[in-house]
């Protein structure tokens, strides 16, 4: 007999399954943006000096990373990579690989832009006063390039969240590869099995995101005031 469709949400573990895919997707994002966190500082401090390579090297790492789609990066190491250096890795460890290297090259952007943002004279008071160019990136600029890239790294996570449902195509089992499994048997009892499922994931991403949204947007206008 067919039913409305919702039951399947709460048939056996199938809840407790999607929350679950919600975990890893989470826990894959959040992972990501540490290790991009830490990457990206560098590469921005890097961007900063007066180096033509590295300035040049680091902006074509951040371009291919732009103009590549995300998909493309994770079929190119999941499939190619890995294959070719004899060296099997898991569809989790490879979305990290990505997106780990996919956040520093944002974050990068982000801390570059951060520092240049700052007034010049900070760095001249700085010096006048004595001060190492390693004392005034510490105790002057990187302090405030921190507060000043909080908006952008949050709205880089939101992204990578949201980014995530691509990584089941590398047969990692997250939140969306769930829901398919559970439409795949729920939709013989249930036509509008789909709906309910895709829809519960909907408001699942929305309520990982719209906080996340929301702070970017506290700490704009801090910056702002």
């Amino acid at each position: 007999m067919l039913n409305s469709g919702i039951e399947v949400l709460f048939e056996g573990s199938n809840f407790a399954r999607l929350l679950g895919g919600l975990l890893v997707t989470i826990e894959i994002s959040f992972i990501s943006i540490v290790i991009g966190t830490l990457l990206g500082i560098v590469m921005g401090l890097l961007r900063t000096l007066d180096s033509r390579i590295v300035k040049t090297l680091l902006r074509l790492y951040l371009e291919m990373f732009r103009i590549i789609p995300i998909l493309v990066w994770l079929y190119v190491v999941y499939f190619g990579f890995t294959p070719l250096l004899d060296f099997e890795v898991s569809g989790e460890v490879t979305a990290i690989f990505v997106f780990s290297l996919w956040g520093a090259a944002e974050i990068g952007d982000i801390v570059r832009g951060a520092l240049q943002s700052l007034p010049k004279h900070q760095v001249e008071s700085a010096q006048a006063l004595g001060l190492s160019k390693a004392q005034i990136y510490r105790y002057i600029l990187i302090p405030q390039a921190i507060r000043r890239m909080l908006p952008g790294t949050i709205n880089l996570a939101t992204r990578m969240i949201k980014t995530t449902s691509l990584v089941v195509l590398i047969g990692v089992i997250e939140v969306v590869k769930i829901g398919q499994q559970i439409i795949e048997v729920g939709v013989i009892n249930a036509p509008t099995a789909s709906f309910w499922v895709y829809g519960f994931i909907f408001i699942l991403y929305f309520i990982v995101c719209y906080p996340l949204s929301k702070l970017s947007k506290v700490f704009e206008r801090r910056m702002q005031n």
